[in-house]
């Protein structure tokens, strides 16, 4: 049997998703909560690998197990020995040809910056922050320069393992709530550190270092020298996977991230 889970999870204490040498890890994390369920070891395989310190609110996995339990227990059962930094909220089952990552068709990600003098702390470990005024429509030209296909290399990690690094961007938006900075991408797929270099470099135009051609520059160039440091792992989470109809895969909003409410429809900060 195949069954696919939904998981969340703050990522600040976690050394990331994949299983490491030396533990602490969200997905060793999951496994052994599903292990004490099953009463064998069980291996998840995810959608995305998250870095240390990311976070996501809609992380889909997928297990195979020969033994028979209600899908309750692959949710509240398995909540019981998770850590109370990761939850999941769904669990379904799913026909043996499903692939967490290679089914899926797409991701999205969000990034949340307080753009104020002052730093954060009850934001702290779940927000980037970046102390200078940002001109947000100027970022968001720059954003639109983003979508469509294109080489990512400019923003591509040195130790990215993804075999093109052409992908296409089916949204970029940058909008300010309030002292929080909003970013929404959404690809088929993501290169290693993409998102939080896209990010740094959008801050870099937002604070007029340059104009909103550049970030087409750094995309011609394909050198990722030329763009901006990577930014902070803290205000980066995976808020989506998107599955063709077919699995039958329940949905869900991604506008519970704490602080933000009804953004989809509003934009409004809480």
């Amino acid at each position: 049997m195949r069954v696919a889970l939904g998981v969340e999870y703050d990522g600040s204490a976690f050394h990331g998703w994949q299983t490491q040498p030396t533990g602490n890890t969200v997905q060793g994390a999951v496994q052994a909560a599903l292990t004490r369920i099953a009463g064998l070891p069980i291996q998840v395989v995810s959608a995305g690998r998250t870095d240390a310190g990311v976070h996501a609110t809609n992380q889909v996995v997928h297990f195979d197990t020969p033994v028979d339990r209600p899908l309750d227990a692959w949710v509240r059962g398995v909540n019981t020995y998770l850590p109370a930094a990761v939850a999941v909220h769904w669990a379904h089952p799913v026909e043996d040809s499903f692939h967490a990552r290679f089914s899926a068709c797409g991701r999205r990600y969000r990034y949340l910056l307080i753009n104020r003098r002052q730093r954060t702390g009850v934001w702290h470990g779940r927000v980037g922050w970046y102390h200078h005024p940002l001109d947000v429509d100027t970022m968001q030209q720059a954003a639109q320069r983003l979508l469509g296909e294109h080489d990512f290399s400019a923003f591509r990690a040195a130790d990215c393992q993804a075999k093109s690094p052409v992908k296409t961007m089916r949204q970029a938006e940058v909008r300010r709530c309030g002292e929080m900075i909003v970013f929404d991408f959404e690809a088929g797929a993501f290169l290693h550190h993409m998102v939080r270099n896209l990010v740094g470099s959008l801050v870099y135009i937002g604070q007029n270092k340059h104009p909103p051609e550049w970030m087409g520059q750094l995309l011609e160039c394909r050198d990722r020298r030329q763009a901006a440091p990577t930014f902070s792992a803290a205000g980066l989470y995976l808020v989506g996977v998107n599955y063709e109809p077919h699995w039958g895969l329940p949905s869900r909003d991604d506008v519970n991230i704490p602080g933000l409410t009804g953004q989809q429809k509003t934009g409004e900060f809480d």
